[in-house]
């Protein structure tokens, strides 16, 4: 039986989907290769799937309810993770419908799919941008996430209530992931990492937002992925000690359902960020120091003991060998790509 992967092409998902490949899994992927980045840097990661016999590819629209039924039904996947989705915060600013789209109906057309064919366990991608307006570091899921500031954040609380629900009503064990600052090869190109090191290598000066004092939790992709495919043999069940009048919002009592955090659990000021990826490249950055933008936060940063206790989580990727990864990846595969 397959794992049904949506976001394929997506920097997480391929990087699962490899990992999931490799590990002699079948994998369906389901990617409609948008243009919201470069859709060639998408092909190329889907090309290296299509490489593998066990891997089929499914070019829906997960907006697309009618499609996305017809899947559902011919598949029938063991497990499904769900990590499709219009991603970046500041794009929220620009086109929310997409995000109502993509996040909320193409969401819902998941849950339908999965009320329909009964997988083992869902997986869905949250966001650490969640946690909103809450200044408590670290971030902790047995706190209430309740003051998103963008919309993007919005629609990814609504997908963890979406889930709670369909757990609830249909018995659909569900694990909800708030990822922190995901960065690594194969990543997507309007992140820091990626924008940073393309101006650099250009000459270019780097906009630098909070004027370089802002901390976040960058964790390396294969910490990330590490997570998912812990999880995907261990559903969630309902918890026998959840407390309906102090009701723990990471838990539930009627439906085997949970949020996680997936960081690295630590954080490191944007400056030492940059620093690192100078030494890498051999290379002194142009900064242009810029105020924070609408939805940023301050400080970010993971409290990963739920997630060590249900999956043996142990992020282990420094920043300099992480960093490290992906320039190499960029200069040896990417930049050579991108000029053909």
């Amino acid at each position: 039986m397959a794992v049904l992967v949506t976001g394929s092409a997506g920097f997480i998902g391929f990087s699962l989907s490899r990992r999931l490949l490799e590990a002699g899994r079948q994998v369906v992927g389901l990617d409609n290769l948008n243009a919201y980045y470069d859709p060639a840097l998408k092909q190329a990661r889907l090309d290296r799937l299509q490489a593998f016999p066990a891997y089929r590819h499914a070019p829906i629209d997960l907006a697309d309810q009618a499609q996305m039924a017809r899947l559902f039904a011919e598949v029938s996947p063991e497990a499904v993770v769900n990590l499709a989705a219009q991603a970046g915060v500041r794009y929220s600013l620009e086109k929310p419908e997409a995000y109502v789209d993509s996040n909320v109906v193409g969401f819902l057309n998941v849950l339908e799919g999965c009320r329909a064919t009964a997988p083992r366990h869902l997986l869905f991608a949250s966001t650490s941008s969640a946690y909103g307006a809450n200044g408590k570091l670290p971030f902790n899921v047995h706190d209430a996430a309740t003051h998103p500031i963008t919309l993007y954040a919005a629609t990814k609380l609504a997908n963890e209530g979406m889930a709670h629900a369909y757990a609830h009503l249909f018995r659909i064990p569900s694990t909800g992931f708030r990822f922190f600052t995901v960065y690594g090869p194969w990543g997507r190109p309007d992140m820091a990492l990626f924008k940073f090191t393309e101006a650099i290598l250009a000459g270019r000066p780097i906009d630098v937002y909070g004027e370089g004092r802002m901390q976040r939790d960058f964790t390396y992709i294969d910490d990330i992925v590490d997570g998912l495919v812990a999880a995907l043999e261990r559903p969630p069940a309902p918890d026998p000690a959840w407390d309906p009048v102090r009701p723990d919002p990471a838990t539930s009592g009627v439906a085997p359902w949970r949020i996680l955090n997936l960081g690295a659990s630590r954080r490191v000021e944007l400056m030492r960020y940059i620093e690192v990826l100078e030494a890498k490249l051999g290379r002194k950055a142009r900064l242009n120091l810029l105020p924070m933008q609408p939805g940023d936060v301050a400080r970010t940063e993971a409290d990963v003991d739920e997630t060590r206790t249900a999956l043996g989580y142990a992020p282990k990727t420094s920043i300099e060998e992480g960093v490290g990864r992906f320039v190499d990846w960029y200069l040896t595969d990417y930049r050579p790509a991108a000029r053909q």
